[in-house]
């Protein structure tokens, strides 16, 4: 019988409506000002925690609507951003450095919603108010501390191969490495050749020879630092606490960080861009620390200050650097002083035993390195750094050190941990600069959602009276159809874990409605065809529904293909417009094409009609 769905495929219909109709549903719901609690390495969240904070809001007379612990975090929502402001600096106060108190927005959906994993669409910074950041790596300093990096294993090569050199050091041209004989140079060069392929050797004289990176292996350190920064960047946000955040690249030497909900951007800019990195070098022994105040300081040796302007005379060779750290945890020792306790990786752990491991007695310093951007750049338009650095801690070892050791000498508890933080969230391959930075309030990201609803709602209103005027009942079947359309956009976008609104995305919602109703218009356009041509109604809605699919799929998959190219090359709202219009095409597809079928075959599906109303 023509015009007549088994009954699976009405079921199907039914279902995927329902379904994208439920994931849907917490959108409807909104969103409390909440505060997220959550405790740093050195504390934890317990249920102490948990009534010290309903404590402090009683006793600032703060009514929250619900204070909860749930996945080692506490969640206290207020009626109003008024009331969630002060909590955060009476909650603040009440539990001290060793907890992050963050704003956030919770989600309102029931909680029967929530366990099947119904939770409202992410909105993007544009719409829920937040700070963003554009930053830019100096790959100057990348660069150069590879290039650091080669003139040691340099000399720790030709120390195990025994050839003697007079010096290796960092040239303009590259790592320069001089010999008194040149029988040795060539040995050497042959030697460090072979071993270093990714390196361009070309020789200064006889006894001279420098090793300049290649072109390949440049654009390998700077995707590095660029992908390590991002990484590391990602795990300092998610210290402070910030939910949702968004952390890519832009480009070849810059990075995007959104944080919504984020009003305090003093905060967020000291740890985003802190740069500090720890180093670990030897006490120079037998060197005369007086000529080296004169400038005269010996070959293999730097000279620091401490934080009291004392000059120390420490090592050039880095026993350890801040990359190898996994854990840092501040604290106090056993005389009340603050400190920080280090964890080291595998590689770091055995670096560091098998360098102590004959140096008992002797001091070791740790020196503290930290980037600062300056105001003016270079000629090139890359950013300038003053590096500073000064020796925080010098300890004589006692016993041979492994993974885990404890740094001293530090100014206050407030300097520890936010040492720890920064040492644990990682140490940036390269130092970053704020090159833009742009603050959008709670009120206009509410502005720009109320301007894009109205958007929306006036086109759904334009086509629903044209729809209903020029083609009736079929008409107001493409409107149910363009309903469902909506509601299935909205469930999948809240399904999908890392999709987010954006006011170019509710662009392409717009712009997906007007596709949308277009493959009904060609469909009934078709049948209307087939009517005056002769065919019977039944005959007309089969052809109508059947020619007309092959039209509606070329249209929407050459759509779809420019939607992906633009999310596969484009960035931030770039994206956002391309994964609504993908998603509001395949959904249009199966509105338009397959659910308004199933409603015309079941109101007009192998009856004897003498007209259609279209």
């Amino acid at each position: 019988m023509l015009n007549k769905y088994p009954m699976w495929k009405n079921l199907m219909v039914v279902l995927i409506i329902a379904i994208g109709a439920l994931y849907a549903l917490p959108n409807l719901y909104g969103e409390d000002p909440a505060l997220q609690i959550s405790a740093t390495r050195n504390s934890e969240i317990n249920t102490a925690t948990l009534a010290t904070v309903r404590s402090s809001l009683e006793a600032a007379g703060l009514n929250s609507q619900r204070v909860v612990m749930k996945e080692g975090q506490i969640e206290a929502r207020f009626a109003n951003t008024e009331d969630q402001s002060r909590a955060q600096d009476v909650v603040s106060k009440a539990l001290g450095n060793d907890y992050i108190v963050a704003i956030n927005l919770a989600p309102a959906q029931p909680e029967w919603l929530a366990s099947i994993g119904g939770n409202p669409m992410k909105l993007g910074l544009d719409l829920r108010g937040g700070v963003n950041f554009l930053m830019e790596v100096d790959m100057n300093e990348a660069i150069r501390k590879q290039e650091e990096q080669i003139v040691a294993d340099f000399r720790s090569d030709l120390r195990e191969q025994r050839l003697r050199y007079s010096g290796v050091r960092i040239a303009p041209d590259g790592v320069e490495v001089r010999f008194r004989d040149p029988q040795v140079a060539e040995e050497a060069l042959n030697y460090l050749r072979n071993k270093n392929r990714n390196l361009l050797f070309s020789s200064k004289d006889n006894s001279t020879f420098v090793a300049a990176l290649s072109e390949e292996y440049l654009r390998e350190i700077k995707e590095y630092a660029l992908s390590q920064n991002i990484t590391i960047l990602r795990n300092r946000v998610n210290e402070l606490g910030v939910a949702e955040p968004v952390v890519q690249r832009q480009g070849a030497e810059r990075i995007t960080v959104e944080l919504p909900g984020v009003q305090d951007t003093a905060r967020a800019k000291e740890i985003l861009g802190a740069t500090a990195t720890l180093e670990f070098r030897m006490v120079s022994e037998n060197a005369d620390l007086g000529a080296a105040m004169r400038g005269l300081v010996p070959p293999g040796s730097k000279l620091y200050e401490d934080r009291d302007g004392r000059p120390v005379l420490l090592d050039s060779q880095v026993i350890l650097t801040g990359d190898h750290i996994t854990g840092a945890q501040s604290g106090f020792d056993e005389n009340g002083r603050p400190q920080v306790s280090i964890n080291l990786d595998a590689a770091g752990g055995n670096k560091m035993a098998d360098w102590t491991r004959d140096k008992v007695g002797k001091g070791m310093a740790t020196v503290f390195i930290e980037f600062k951007a300056k105001e003016e750049r270079n000629p090139d338009g890359s950013p300038q750094f003053d590096r500073l650095e000064e020796v925080i801690n010098v300890a004589t070892i006692q016993a041979r050190l492994g993974r885990s050791f404890r740094i001293t000498g530090l100014d206050s508890p407030a300097e520890a941990q936010n040492l720890a933080l920064l040492l644990r969230a990682g140490a940036l391959i390269a130092p970053i600069t704020i090159v833009q930075e742009r603050t959008i309030g709670p009120s206009l990201g509410q502005e720009n959602v109320d301007n894009g609803m109205a958007a929306l709602i006036w086109g759904m209103i334009a086509v629903v009276v044209f729809m209903a005027i020029y083609y009736r009942k079929f008409g107001l079947i493409a409107v149910g159809a363009l309903c469902a359309n909506l509601v299935l956009i909205v469930g999948v976008m809240s399904m999908i874990p890392g999709a987010t609104l954006t006011m170019p995305g509710i662009a392409g919602i717009v712009l997906t409605v007007g596709m949308a109703v277009d493959g009904n218009v060609l469909i009934f356009e078709r049948i209307r065809e087939e009517l005056r041509g002769g065919r019977s109604i039944q005959q007309a809605i089969n052809e109508g529904y059947g020619n007309a699919l092959s039209t509606i799929a070329d249209a929407n998959l050459t759509t779809f293909i420019t939607a992906l190219i633009l999310f596969s090359v484009g960035t931030g709202p770039v994206k956002g417009f391309a994964v609504t219009l993908m998603i509001g095409i395949a959904t249009s597809m199966f509105t338009a094409i397959v659910a308004s079928r199933a409603v015309v075959n079941a109101l007009w599906g192998g009856k004897r009609l003498k007209k259609l109303d279209i």
